[in-house]
């Protein structure tokens, strides 16, 4: 059997379980300092994977099971290109107002910038928040003057694991990582975007495996 790779954060969620159970959620992302939001990647790989039982109205329990099962196994066996979804992408002299827009009306947390096809960037919906409480005029402002640059941007490739990209969502606490190919042109690595995997993904995932069990 292989044993799962739990975070330093996972660990720290099995240990208050066992020591408070039942515990809800709230708690646990208090004793944490963290959002209930943040811990919910986390609480789903350990309910998912039968470490922790989730009692509804009452919290959660640990189940006393091996930290390995099926489940486990399961999705990590699933690509990401299973369960990728398309990303939002502007070019990067779209001004900082168009891309949120943008943003809103696609309903997601994180838009790419590309330059020529090339991924180049990623801006955030707190990126947007800082540049708007800082009074710049966001109708003149390209989003590339905001944007995180390549190459400080988390990604991954189609033929990944999904539980690869789960883990990396939380070991690095985003929203969404772009799904790219590379190649070199004029000998330098370029990256195209070819998807996203979310947070949204991987609780669909994560539902429809519960639905087929």
């Amino acid at each position: 059997m292989t044993v799962i790779k739990l975070t330093l954060r996972q660990e720290e969620i099995i240990r208050l379980v066992k020591e408070r159970q039942p515990i809800t959620s709230q708690n646990l992302a208090t004793e944490l300092g963290v959002t209930r939001a943040a811990l919910r990647p986390d609480l789903a790989i350990l309910t998912m994977t039968g470490i922790l039982d989730a009692k509804p109205k009452v919290g959660y329990v640990y189940s006393q099971k091996p930290s390995y099962s099926i489940v486990y196994d399961y999705i990590r066996n699933i690509k990401v290109k299973d369960i990728m979804s398309k990303p939002v992408v502007v070019d990067e002299n779209t001004t900082v107002y168009d891309a949120i827009v943008n943003l809103f009306l696609n309903d997601v947390g994180t838009l790419f910038i590309e330059n020529n096809g090339v991924l180049i960037g990623a801006v955030s919906r707190k990126d947007f928040l800082k540049i708007a409480m800082g009074g710049t005029d966001i109708h003149k402002v390209p989003v590339g003057i905001i944007m995180t640059r390549m190459p400080n941007i988390i990604y991954v490739e189609k033929e990944d694991s999904a539980y690869y990209s789960a883990q990396k969502i939380i070991e690095h606490e985003v929203d969404s990582l772009p799904v790219v190919e590379k190649s070199m042109v004029d000998g330098k690595e370029v990256f195209k975007i070819i998807g996203k995997v979310s947070k949204t993904n991987i609780t669909r995932l994560l539902v429809r495996m519960g639905e087929n069990s």
